[in-house]
């Protein structure tokens, strides 16, 4: 079998206008996925190097291959299953600086570089103040970078119109403020200029952004794709269809990256929190409300849940009904959203397995579904049905059992003690629904609340998860 390279594939080249740090798969299944549906569609022309951001990385595995790797799509879309196989042919130079330090550093002499796109993970972004040396390769990111733009401010003689744009992709909030932040910083420690300090900051634009994308290994499939593609290819990646990227709108980005101009999901956004809290709710609260349920229904995996007719219509009602409506986002968008996200859990190609998901449910609910809570009784100043049926879901779950067979239950010590001595000293339906809600949020022990709550737990002891919740599900007819 032919290996795919571009001797036995026809690779156009690019110049070189976005500088990469990171070769994991989430960059290449989501941003170069995006840069090559922008070249595609004649939006932009450009190629991409990619900056190895540890000593060991994929950097030679890419140069093998001339950069050239295949990205599966598989999901479910509008209701269909998708299964597309792309080969991706944006990257066209690899740099590993920890050995090609000067080659690095002599891209910031480029003309042509207009954009930088990172991942290293939230914890790439973080001030290393002993990280000071830049005669060698820095051990940061933040450190390679500065090295870069102080390489670039020096080269260019601090020419304002040579700054970048920087997309940092790392999931944290204010993804792009706080890198430029932690830069600000480690130059002052390098006791940098003050007019570098200045080009830094104000010729360069830092945006935060919000990438969301499901990106797996595809250890599992690679042969069987190389059987449909007719190439031998080391650096296949896996993708759901879903995705979503809303960058902070920004002139000076969106003149040098106009990634909404392909008719791609890509936004930008006056104010990223509406889509922050929107996923926090709709993918993260569906999913704390759904583990506990479906795990005690019997099922194993989100997929499974979701095929399940009990589980599904549950999970459905929580993010139409309560979730949905409280979402200060336009409808249209919101409901293509949701739909999204739904799909996405139905996706038979992922394994998704419930209880690393129901892993620290105690904070995942505070933070996901109280907020929900929150929205709906403002709106309609009634406590949300599905949320406090999760709730109680979640404080059987907590018990530790399923049936007769316990189960390893993941969180902080603290909860484990509080939740383990709850139902240990109590037996009254009523005490643990107080006790509960109290330990969650104070606000939610009111004495409607108590009495919702501590008939769920009721029926669930009694008629077990799956009667308990189709019992709920024929009261919301």
């Amino acid at each position: 079998m032919k290996q795919l390279n571009k001797e036995n594939y026809e690779k156009p080249f690019r110049p070189v206008k976005i500088l990469q740090f990171g070769e994991g798969n989430f960059l290449r299944a989501f941003a170069d996925w995006i840069v090559q549906r922008l070249n595609n569609e004649g939006v932009i022309d450009a190629g991409v190097a990619v900056v190895q951001t540890l000593p060991q990385g994929r950097a030679e595995m890419l140069r093998a291959q001339d950069g050239l790797y295949t990205l599966c799509v598989e999901g479910i879309d509008n209701g269909e299953q998708v299964q597309r196989r792309e080969i991706i042919d944006v990257l066209q130079d690899f740099i590993d600086p920890y050995t090609q330090y000067d080659k690095y550093l002599n891209y910031a002499h480029s003309e042509q570089l207009e954009t930088v796109i990172s991942d290293t993970t939230e914890t790439g972004i973080v001030l290393d103040s002993k990280d000071v040396n830049l005669d060698v390769c820095p051990r940061s990111f933040p450190g390679k970078l500065l090295a870069f733009l102080y390489e670039r401010y020096s080269f260019f003689n601090g020419d304002p119109d040579k700054g970048l744009a920087v997309l940092p992709c790392e999931s944290m909030d204010n993804n792009g403020a706080v890198l430029k932040r932690i830069l600000v910083q480690l130059a002052q420690i390098c006791n940098m200029d003050d007019d570098f300090i200045e080009w830094l900051t104000t010729a360069n634009h830092f945006t935060d952004t919000l990438a969301d994308r499901t990106v797996l290994d595809s250890f599992d499939v690679a042969e069987h794709v190389w059987a449909q593609t007719g190439y031998k290819d080391d650096n296949v990646v896996k993708a759901d269809v879903f995705y979503r990227w809303v960058l902070k709108k920004e002139p000076f980005v969106e003149q040098r990256f106009p990634a909404d101009k392909g008719g791609l999901y890509v936004i930008f956004a006056p104010d990223l929190a509406p889509y922050k809290k929107r996923q926090v709710k709709v993918l993260g609260g569906s999913l704390t409300a759904m583990a506990p349920i479906a795990y005690m229904c019997g099922t194993e995996t989100v997929g499974e849940a979701m095929d399940d007719p009990d589980v599904g219509r549950f999970v459905e009602g929580l993010v139409l009904d309560e979730i949905e409506p409280a979402i200060n986002l336009p409808k249209a968008d919101t409901a293509s959203y949701a739909d999204g996200v739904l799909d996405r859990f139905r996706n038979p190609f992922i394994r998704q397995e419930l209880l690393p998901v129901a892993s620290n449910s105690t904070s995942k609910f505070t933070a996901r579904l109280i907020p929900v809570y929150n929205d709906y009784l403002r709106l309609y100043g009634t406590a949300p049905r599905y949320v406090m049926f999760a709730f109680a879901a979640t404080v059987i779950f907590l018990r530790g059992r399923r049936g007769n067979a316990p189960i390893a239950l993941q969180d902080e010590a603290r909860h484990l003690e509080f939740w383990r001595e709850l139902w240990q000293n109590n037996r009254d339906a009523n005490v643990i629904a107080r006790e509960a809600l109290s330990y969650i949020n104070g606000g939610l022990a009111t004495q409607s609340n108590i009495q919702i709550v501590s008939a769920y737990l009721t029926d669930i002891v009694r008629l077990g998860m799956r009667g308990a919740l189709q019992k709920f599900l024929e009261a919301q007819d």
